[in-house]
């Protein structure tokens, strides 16, 4: 039975089923609390009479009094001699959880173009290839792959991704060294944890480079340290003076200057590595999208003994599918796959093998052939763009990956062009964002613009850079 009730106080609509189990008075009460807690009965305001409710819902004056007291009982409502039942003023308004929406911040509301890095072409995504993989994965695959995988992962996968590996990146891997993760992130903390239980106390990250890396690091107990970049990759000077016995890299297209890590600092680094007996975390992400240079080769396959490559596909295919991989040291391959077996069983065991049946199949190379030539022209639009609308200022970081830096002119602040644009619909994030470790890296960074361009089309590419064009000359 449905009934807005009438009288004093506010409209409300209460249903009462006479059809359940539940006491009608039980029904009643639950009905007033959850009107309470949505605040569709706000503190201070008045209920109906007891004898008024009653005859309103057609049950005993007796129910609607106890339902009163218990309320009262549990603080929900105070009765006062001459001003009857009243919700209280502490039953402020709460929403159940279930109920409740998140906090739309609008500062961070989605924008109509965004250059974000890192964010490869979403639509682009090798979807019918992988319905494919899925497909033929499922077939062939033995009863024995649906029970718990081997600690390292599938091991055809584990054949596959080393021998790919070594075929196009000049790696020095193999399979018995190969973990296979549920993306990067899972693959950075198994590394992270293995390096502090291996005495490891401290570890160098770039500066600026990839967000969040230091708060992972800090999580498993080591302290992060920053370590400058220039064009030529890495300050290995500083990192040596820095006590650390691990640095984590992006070396075949530096997040976010997009240099690459020259040979000679490869060597002294590696050289570093040795003296201090530490290790070289390779995060590889953007090594299959190269355009004016011929490919650099992995860092791992010059010191399998101090490097641990990080790989996944969150980049080449899509972040969804979360399949990652280490190609490890061997004498560290034992203490990851026990960190993995207690913290995850890993990526699915049929996705493991679709990913090798792709890559197998030629499908997974022709895929990137495709990627190349889209960021290609998305790059040569970028480059266009700016000497269109930008003419008097630098590009950089354009001969590899998705992501550029636009440097900015003497006198502009990164953050005023950020708000700037995002107040146009515009999201762009400035170089300070990467940089960690006080004022002294932010101050030695020049200002510039990371502009992400995987997910962004021609057109908008365009739209975006004439928009960042009119808040730079309005700055």
């Amino acid at each position: 039975m449905a009934v807005q009730w009438k009288g004093d106080g506010p409209g409300l609509l209460l249903q009462l089923d006479r059809e359940v189990p539940r006491q009608l008075g039980q029904q009643l009460q639950e009905q007033l609390r959850s009107a309470i807690r949505a605040g569709a009965l706000r503190p201070g305001e008045r209920l109906p009479s007891s004898r008024s409710l009653a005859g309103q819902l057609r049950i005993s004056r007796g129910l609607v009094v106890d339902s009163y007291a218990q309320l009262y009982a549990e603080g929900y409502l105070i009765t006062e001699v001459g001003s009857g039942t009243r919700v209280a003023e502490r039953a402020e308004a709460t929403a159940p959880a279930e109920a409740r929406l998140p906090k739309v911040d609008p500062a961070r509301a989605k924008c109509d173009i965004e250059f974000e890095y890192g964010v490869p072409d979403l639509a682009s995504a090798p979807v019918r290839d992988w319905v494919w993989a899925l497909g033929d994965a499922a077939r062939l695959a033995p009863a024995a792959l649906m029970g718990d995988e081997p600690d390292g992962g599938d091991q055809r996968l584990r054949e596959v991704l080393a021998a790919y590996h070594r075929r196009v990146r000049a790696g020095a891997a193999f399979a018995e060294h190969t973990v296979v993760t549920g993306g990067f992130r899972h693959a950075l903390t198994l590394v992270f944890a293995t390096l502090a239980r291996n005495g490891i106390e401290r570890v160098g990250l770039e500066s600026p480079g990839p967000r969040e890396h230091d708060r992972i690091a800090e999580r498993f107990g080591l302290q992060a340290v920053p370590v400058p970049v220039d064009e030529d990759g890495v300050d290995v000077g500083r990192l040596a003076s820095s006590g650390a016995r691990a640095v984590l890299l992006t070396p075949a297209h530096q997040c976010p200057t997009g240099v690459a890590l020259s040979p000679e600092r490869r060597h002294e680094l590696l050289a570093w590595a040795e003296a201090v007996d530490g290790f070289v975390i390779e995060d590889d992400y953007d090594a299959e999208f190269r355009y004016d240079r011929q490919p650099v080769g992995s860092l791992q396959g010059l010191s399998p003994e101090r490097v641990i490559a990080l790989g996944s596909v969150s980049k080449t295919l899509a972040p969804g599918i979360r399949i990652g991989w280490m190609f490890a040291p061997p004498g560290l391959v034992d203490a990851l796959v026990d960190a993995k077996a207690l913290t995850s069983r890993g990526a699915p065991a049929l996705d493991q093998l679709a990913l090798a049946r792709l890559m197998e199949s030629g499908r997974y190379d022709g895929h990137l052939r495709r990627m190349r030539t889209i960021y290609q022209d998305r790059r040569s639009t970028l480059i266009a763009a700016v000497d269109e609308f930008l003419p008097t200022l630098r590009l950089g970081g354009l001969a590899a990956g998705c992501h550029a830096v636009l440097r900015l002119p003497a006198g502009v602040r990164e953050a005023d062009v950020v708000t700037g644009a995002r107040q146009r619909s515009v999201e762009v994030r400035g170089l300070g964002d990467y940089c960690f470790g006080g004022d002294e890296f932010a101050a030695g960074t020049a200002p510039g613009l990371v502009l992400g361009f995987g997910n962004v089309n021609e057109s908008r590419i365009r739209r975006g850079v004439r928009v960042l064009a009119e808040v730079i000359g309005a700055g």
